[in-house]
């Protein structure tokens, strides 16, 4: 069963973590037929189910983390639930297309292939996607932002964040391969707002866990220095997808 990483910060991660783009949505969902119903798998705080909404007639959103589904985005065609990746209730032949974005790197791959083709139409499409640590392109600020990553919580990251940092290349991933894109996240984000993002981070809460004290404060002080609390500073994220079909 794939882990539960993000309860404790549920509202750090429904605040500060950037959004998809919409041109990635439209790639992915430009492979789908019909467009009848839609799962979004570890929807989290429903990021993607939301922007799957304006394309399918429904979307059922699922994640191990009440607290995150208590903060999911409600729209009318979403309907949130309580369910593992690797096992749900849905029926066969449910999905036109199954989405993963940030998590699949947490789950039991083999099982989760396996629940996929169970639920997933003949010819349906399953998208996993993921992003990599960000950048503003100023070297004092991107190399704080490294060392917090790298040299403090380094140590405290999960094992499957490997996964994440190789672009899910050695992620298994059985489908019917489909052509991939590169994309990137672009946000405009205050000094505070990138404080919060970091503070989301799985390896940050498992420093303070291990350690007793929040490892992003020595960071908010150095940042403080080369950054005015209010002004604006522009991120990238690099995006990593992977495409495939399933075929019965």
């Amino acid at each position: 069963m794939a882990k539960d990483k993000f309860s404790d910060q549920a509202s750090y991660y429904a605040a500060y973590r950037p959004g998809y783009p919409e041109e990635l949505i439209e790639y992915v969902v430009g492979f789908v037929k019909n467009k009848d119903l839609a799962w979004d798998c570890a929807t989290g705080n429903g990021q993607v189910a939301s922007l799957l909404a304006k394309h399918f007639k429904r979307i059922l959103a699922t994640d191990i983390s009440q607290n995150q589904l208590a903060k999911a985005r409600s729209l009318e065609n979403i309907f949130y639930s309580f369910a593992p990746a690797e096992s749900t209730a849905f029926p066969d032949d449910s999905f036109d297309l199954i989405t993963v974005a940030q998590a699949y790197h947490w789950f039991n791959f083999t099982a989760f292939e396996k629940e996929a083709r169970r639920v997933g139409k003949p010819g349906s499409v399953v998208a996993i996607w993921g992003y990599n640590l960000m950048q503003c392109g100023e070297p004092a600020i991107d190399e704080l932002v490294r060392y917090l990553y790298k040299d403090v919580v380094g140590p405290y990251w999960d094992a499957e964040r490997k996964y994440v940092e190789n672009d899910y290349r050695d992620a298994p991933f059985n489908f019917e391969p489909l052509p991939t894109a590169d994309f990137a996240m672009k946000v405009e984000w205050s000094r505070n707002h990138v404080l919060g993002y970091m503070r989301s981070w799985s390896a940050v809460q498992n420093f303070i866990k291990a350690e007793g004290f929040d490892p992003v404060n020595e960071t908010e002080e150095k940042l403080s220095i080369l950054w005015e609390a209010n002004e604006l500073k522009q991120f990238q994220f690099p995006v990593f997808l992977k495409l495939g079909r399933i075929q019965k």
